[in-house]
């Protein structure tokens, strides 16, 4: 027996050592060739990529069209994985490789369409911008030609295949998916459709109120309608929540720039930090293009041939989300007698009909008849009628028109202009191709100008059009219709202001007397109130002033509570010991404190407390998914216009609907810190918001796979809230984790246009995709520090300490 033990004991160790031994070679076999020669078909000449210490390669060609080859070649390198994902989410091709859970999904990117209208997209671009795009395309698909090592470890895990040639489609498609996250207002129109079941319009207006300062936008009363539609409005809800999630969920971010007359140097200072999903890889790559008549570096997305955020010799810029009103839901009324038709003002009009076939990992395929009207595709079509939709689904179909879907949208073509870019003239030329997302755009040169613009097309509502774009419109009736486009050069723009300094963190950049509607639904100003105050606390500034600006974790929005708040009568002595802790906090969301935590459990208690009664729980979910989720607390507890009535019970006895705010806060705290307790035990002063509100890069589509997600994902304490400028903003609805930090400032750059050499930046998880990479992770915790690499582009000082020096040979 001893022996027999013996023996099976060798056979486990040998078994063991063997399975190590696979694994190290499997983790080494399957990072890139980062030094050496290879040869590649489609190249024009010589290229070297420089890899410096931090893995950013720096692409050195005798063209600009080697220059994109090698941007796609080192892209596949690096983010294999990221580029399949991002090529198949566009397609609505997810299914094929992660089986039945990715089938509705699919249905709902078939449905919208993106990857046939990027085909159509392809055609309508300049021949520049086609050559680009090809390409970039040739350099991706050298590498999968040229490749010998195993592929990264996300192939193997879901068995999906070698990738098929990559094709400038396959870009344009993620571009717009880009759009598609930086522009779904869609939902807020929903929204109000949902909403319209339970309150009334001026319930409706109170709960989703205008932005600080404005008039509610005038309309007409639009719930008798919805409540006639309401089945309509059930099948909308249902294929919303088949939508694909916001991968990058773009609703906030900085930039500002000051002119030389404010800076330390005499020169402009430019800062940025896109507020953007946190996923692991990181959504950005950073690289440097050289070549002649261009020498660019920053923020490139893997999949798309152009550096997106950065700089030149001589130019930087940087872009926040405008939040523009872009996308349109239209009811369209069936004919009764012809299920194929649908009414318009001219009368009845065929439905555009194509069938597409989903192919489902393990499963049968999946087919779908998709419908378009003159309008867009059929959204409520992505799904068969759901049971309680009931008859109005069969005699209602909802349409989506939006301004990315259109074959002539030329945002690439910006992209290319704007990396060749010398001067404000340049840089207008390259934005006026740029039609979605809208962007607010600043911009800096080496000469000291100064500037802004928010290219994007923008759709022109009549004036008789009642509903403003704030919900779903009869498709029927004319002056719904978009009547064009907001011209180029009546979009907000500013040279030079007097001022000496621009910053735009998605408030409002219109004046009351704007002649066109941009959006009623700009982002609460307390991002660009905080940066204004920290550029008025010196009068001249420091590119390390600027990066404690982008560390700056003070939350205006909780400091006009707090006085509220501090008034609450308090139902135990653990409510006074947190009623004591906040009496001495100035509202900065510091990872180390428990303050912060204490503040938002709460106010996610009371918001419940005060508006779970009226909408219920599914609307209650959709609420703290709004972007502006504090305004209405806020009116609220300060009782404007009489709205401290919604802090009485509807659903409740006698005594409850008697109940006023300050009985809601007292009670709240105490659920609050009954929750509190739960989750982090009852010692208070161990509590902290770091713990509760780690940043989480979460991995597509491992950070769902229990077991795997904590192998993939990325996770690190952080600080701020959704209102501060190191902002950190978490998902109230998620009982498992309310507070974790799913969106931050997706990377960091700032910018010195006295020596642009001096510039930095920063993404949060590092440039491979390979988790088994010693480059996967490694700027994690120096992205919560909020500490920064450099941007260098000169030769020399790229070759100290690099990584790796790859010659790539026709």
């Amino acid at each position: 027996m001893t022996g027999i033990f013996r023996k099976v004991a060798i056979a486990i160790a040998t078994l063991l050592g063997l399975l190590a031994v696979i694994a190290l070679w499997y983790r080494s076999a399957s990072q890139p060739q980062i030094d050496g020669k290879l040869r590649l078909t489609g190249l024009g000449a010589v290229v070297d990529v420089v890899r410096d210490a931090e893995g950013i390669p720096h692409i050195y060609a005798k063209s600009a069209s080697d220059a994109y080859f090698a941007l796609g070649f080192v892209h596949a390198q690096d983010r294999l994985w990221q580029l399949e994902m991002n090529r198949r989410i566009a397609a609505g091709r997810l299914a094929e490789i992660l089986g039945e859970s990715a089938a509705n999904t699919d249905r709902f990117l078939r449905t919208l369409g993106v990857r046939r209208n990027a085909e159509r997209i392809f055609s309508h671009l300049a021949p520049e911008t086609r050559s680009v795009l090809e390409a970039y395309a040739r350099g991706v698909n050298a590498y999968l030609a040229s490749r010998k090592g195993p592929l990264p470890p996300e192939f193997l895990l879901t068995g999906a295949p070698t990738p098929e040639p990559w094709q400038p489609a396959d870009s344009i498609g993620w571009q717009t998916m880009m759009a598609w996250d930086l522009g779904a207002n869609w939902t807020q129109e929903l929204l109000r459709m949902r909403l319209a079941q339970r309150l009334s319009l001026q319930q409706i207006n109170e709960f989703l109120p205008p932005y600080p300062g404005d008039a509610v936008l005038k309309t007409r009363d639009y719930t008798a309608l919805y409540r006639e539609l309401a089945g309509t409005g059930e099948q909308l809800a249902a294929v919303a929540a088949i939508a694909p999630p916001s991968y990058v969920e773009g609703m906030g971010s900085n930039n500002w720039v000051v002119a030389g007359a404010l800076s330390e140097t005499g020169k402009p200072l430019l800062a940025n930090d896109p507020h953007l999903g946190l996923s692991a890889p990181a959504l950005w790559y950073f690289a440097h293009l050289s070549a002649p008549g261009m020498n660019v570096i920053g923020a490139t997305l893997p999949g798309i041939p152009t550096v997106v955020l950065g700089r030149t010799d001589r130019i930087a810029w940087g872009f926040t989300n405008t939040g523009p009103d872009v996308q349109d839901l239209y009811i369209e009324r069936i004919h009764p007698g012809n299920s194929k038709q649908y009414q318009t003002p001219d009368g009845w009009a065929n439905f555009a009909i194509r069938t597409e076939i989903i192919k489902v990992k393990g499963k049968p395929d999946v087919t779908l008849e998709i419908r378009e009207t003159r309008h867009g595709p059929v959204l409520s079509g992505a799904l068969p009628i759901v049971e309680r939709a009931g008859l109005d689904a069969k005699r209602h179909v909802v349409a989506f028109a939006w301004t990315a879907l259109r074959p002539d949208d030329l945002t690439l073509q910006a992209g290319v202009k704007l990396n060749r870019a010398r001067n404000w003239e340049e840089f207008l030329d390259a934005a006026r191709d740029f039609g979605a997302p809208q962007q607010n755009m600043v911009y800096a040169d080496v000469d000291g100008n100064i500037g802004f613009v928010a290219p994007g097309r923008v759709p022109l509502r009549k004036p008789d059009n009642d509903l403003k774009g704030l919900a779903p419109a009869p498709g029927w009736k004319a002056r719904y219709d978009w009547a064009g486009f907001i011209p180029f050069d009546a979009l907000p723009r500013s040279f030079n202001p007097p001022s000496q300094r621009i910053v735009t963190a998605n408030q409002k950049i219109v004046a009351d007397d704007y002649p066109y509607f941009l959006t009623s639904e700009w982002t609460l100003p307390y991002r660009a109130q905080r940066i204004g105050e920290l550029l008025d606390a010196a009068p001249r500034q420091g590119i390390e002033s600027f990066a404690e600006m982008q560390k700056d974790d003070v939350s205006l929005a909780a400091r006009e509570l707090l006085p509220l708040l501090r008034k609450t009568t308090p139902r135990s002595q653990r409510a006074r010991a947190a009623l004591a802790l906040l009496a001495g906090w100035n509202g900065a969301m510091d990872a180390g404190r428990s303050e912060p935590l204490i503040f938002n459990a709460w106010l996610r208690a009371a918001s419940y407390a005060i508006f779970a009664d009226e909408l219920g729980d599914a609307l209650m979910k959709d609420y703290w998914d709004l972007r502006n989720v504090h305004r209405p607390m806020v009116l609220v507890l300060q009782n404007k216009n009489g709205m401290a009535k919604w802090c009485t019970d509807t659903a409740g006895g006698e005594a409850a609907r008697a109940q006023g705010c300050g009985d809601v806060l007292s009670a709240s705290l105490e659920t609050a810190l009954d929750d509190l307790e739960r989750r982090y035990g009852r010692d208070m002063a161990g509590w902290r918001w770091g713990d509760a509100h780690a940043a989480l890069s979460e991995h597509r589509p491992f950070g769902k796979v229990k077991g795997l997600s904590a192998f993939f994902d990325i996770r690190v304490a952080s600080p701020g809230d959704n209102f501060t400028v190191n902002v950190g903003r978490y998902n109230l609805r998620d009982e498992n984790g309310p507070f974790v930090n799913h969106h931050a400032a997706s990377l960091r750059a700032l910018y010195d246009l006295s020596n642009l050499e001096n510039s930095r930046f920063m993404h949060s998880t590092g440039q491979s995709g390979n988790v088994l990479s010693p480059l996967y992770r490694n700027f994690a915790q120096r992205w919560a520090d909020v500490a920064y690499v450099p941007m260098k582009t000169r030769r020399a000082e790229v070759e100290k300490d690099r990584l790796g020096l790859l010659t790539l040979v026709p």
